[in-house]
């Protein structure tokens, strides 16, 4: 099964300069949200699938471009959209309550930002509504299928909490309360390793398969982990046993940069899937965590690795979104611009935009599931395009690493 187009593009020569064309970026994210507001109106029927694929997922895109410096002029108009997408997942709740990416949480998370954005006192309710839910990832048996990982677990809870004080620059979980959370995560991951023997101190499982990649994986888990103020410094015993878990990781990235999808692939000659959700696109962030917070350059190393994984391997034919698509793999290309500073990956950047562009793109990858989505389809792509406009504050959705809290 053939996963990607081969990559004929032009890599960025040593001195060139890497120029983005403000014009072309912007009347693609015009193409593309006329399309989203036709097929993906604001309607019940759409709530479901909450940030992931549901209309909250719309609303965090517009609240997103309401961000940008070089889209101020459409500023009003954005935060308009936002509010309409927002109302409507509000009103309609999800069956999934506790859920960060699939269920009401997330929906609370982005409520709570985009009222305090627009000067929306009632921000305050939306942020005790998310607080709600506390005490259940508290509960060791929270969730038998997998209690930690992003979607629906502990360490998206915290991701949430994390993005809304960074947004907000309010506190929503206290540190303490943030760090009962990451030792509830610590044991549970101890606890499995030792269970299953697994061959680093900590590690987890989703439905029983042990995933390392962003979506359900341990490299989520432990971005968390490290990025929760003072969690580290306050228990020597968790952040040796964090730090031997992702210097593990380190040493099962393959040679061409790329992760397995799962330990239980571990032994596989070749690891196919370079998505965010599976593989490199999605490790690159802890990886670009634990060198911010260790300074350590292998760390970096596996960075660069997993760059050149995405590079060679990237140009996905699943479509255009970030979880499992060309914008997602485009945005590791933003993260290490950032880190480095090298505009060969703001080039590489510009590159996979301009090919979700092409004719040959165009006619050829398939349509996801949900074609406008913030996960899955164009509203992600959106994301992405507009923070090629300013790579200086580029982020993947809930996971900059370079959040000041």
């Amino acid at each position: 099964m053939v996963r990607y187009f081969p990559n004929t593009l032009k890599d960025y020569t040593e001195g060139a300069e890497v120029s983005i064309t403000q014009e072309n970026v912007r009347s693609q994210i015009d193409e593309h949200i006329a399309t989203i507001l036709k097929r993906l109106p604001p309607s019940p029927k759409h709530v479901d699938g909450g940030l992931y694929v549901g209309i909250a997922g719309v609303a965090y895109m517009f609240y997103h471009l309401s961000k940008n410096d070089k889209l101020a002029e459409n500023r009003a108009s954005y935060r308009e959209k936002a509010l309409e997408y927002l109302s409507v997942a509000l009103q309609n709740p999800t069956m999934d309550k506790t859920s960060f990416l699939l269920g009401d949480a997330g929906t609370y998370a982005l409520a709570s930002v985009i009222k305090h954005s627009v000067s929306d006192q009632s921000y305050m309710d939306m942020i005790n509504c998310y607080r709600q839910y506390y005490n259940s990832f508290l509960n060791p048996n929270f969730l038998k299928c997998g209690g930690d990982e992003f979607f629906v677990g502990r360490s998206g809870y915290l991701a949430g909490a994390l993005w809304m004080a960074s947004e907000m620059k309010t506190e929503v979980l206290t540190v303490e309360e943030m760090h009962e959370i990451c030792k509830v995560i610590v044991e549970s991951g101890r606890e499995y390793a030792d269970k299953h023997r697994s061959p680093c101190p900590l590690m987890y499982h989703y439905y029983a398969t042990e995933y390392l990649g962003a979506a359900h994986g341990i490299s989520f888990i432990l971005q968390m982990l490290l990025t929760v103020p003072g969690y580290l410094e306050s228990d020597a015993a968790s952040a040796k046993d964090i730090k031997a878990t992702i210097d593990f990781l380190v040493s099962i990235q393959s040679k061409d940069g790329n992760w397995p999808t799962c330990m239980e692939e571990l032994e596989q000659n070749e690891h196919k899937l370079v998505h965010w959700c599976h593989g490199a696109p999605g490790v690159v962030y802890l990886m670009a965590k634990a060198f911010l917070a260790f300074k350590n350059q292998e760390y970096l190393n596996a960075c660069i690795r997993a760059g050149e994984n995405v590079w060679n391997r990237g140009l996905l034919m699943k479509g255009p979104g970030i979880c499992h698509g060309v914008a997602g793999n485009g945005y590791v290309f933003l993260l290490l611009y950032r880190l480095t500073n090298d505009v060969k990956y703001l080039h590489r950047a510009k590159a996979f935009a301009d090919f979700m562009n092409s004719d040959q793109f165009l006619s050829d990858a398939r349509v996801p599931d949900n074609p406008e989505t913030l996960y899955e389809g164009t509203a992600g792509t959106v994301c992405f395009l507009g923070d090629l406009l300013v790579p200086e504050k580029a982020c993947f959705p809930f996971q900059d690493v370079f959040a000041i809290l």
